[in-house]
């Protein structure tokens, strides 16, 4: 498989991984929320929202520092190519 197929691949199996985690860390959070948290709490829509925070933020942290270790261990700059390309400054255009 080429680099770009190896990317596109790579992409797709990290969101899904990525949603399965998010799922994951909700369903956690709202957990330990209906155990500790009263329902007919004043702060219960806040705990709600703090766990939603929690879990995407979480999600993305775990997802980052997995993402960093696959680089580091496999090399995976070689086997992908980059999602975003750097843009190229002309010289000769002058605004």
């Amino acid at each position: 498989m080429n680099k770009m197929g190896n990317t596109v691949l790579f992409v797709i199996v990290a969101s899904l991984i990525n949603l399965v985690v998010m799922a994951a860390l909700f369903l956690i959070s709202l957990i330990l929320l209906n155990w500790y948290v009263p329902a007919d709490s004043p702060y219960s829509t806040l705990f709600l929202g703090l766990t939603i925070l929690f879990s995407v933020g979480g999600t993305f942290l775990i997802y980052q520092f997995t993402v960093k270790k696959l680089t580091e261990r496999y090399n995976l700059k070689e086997h992908l190519d980059p999602i975003f390309w750097k843009k190229r400054k002309d010289k000769k255009r002058i605004l």
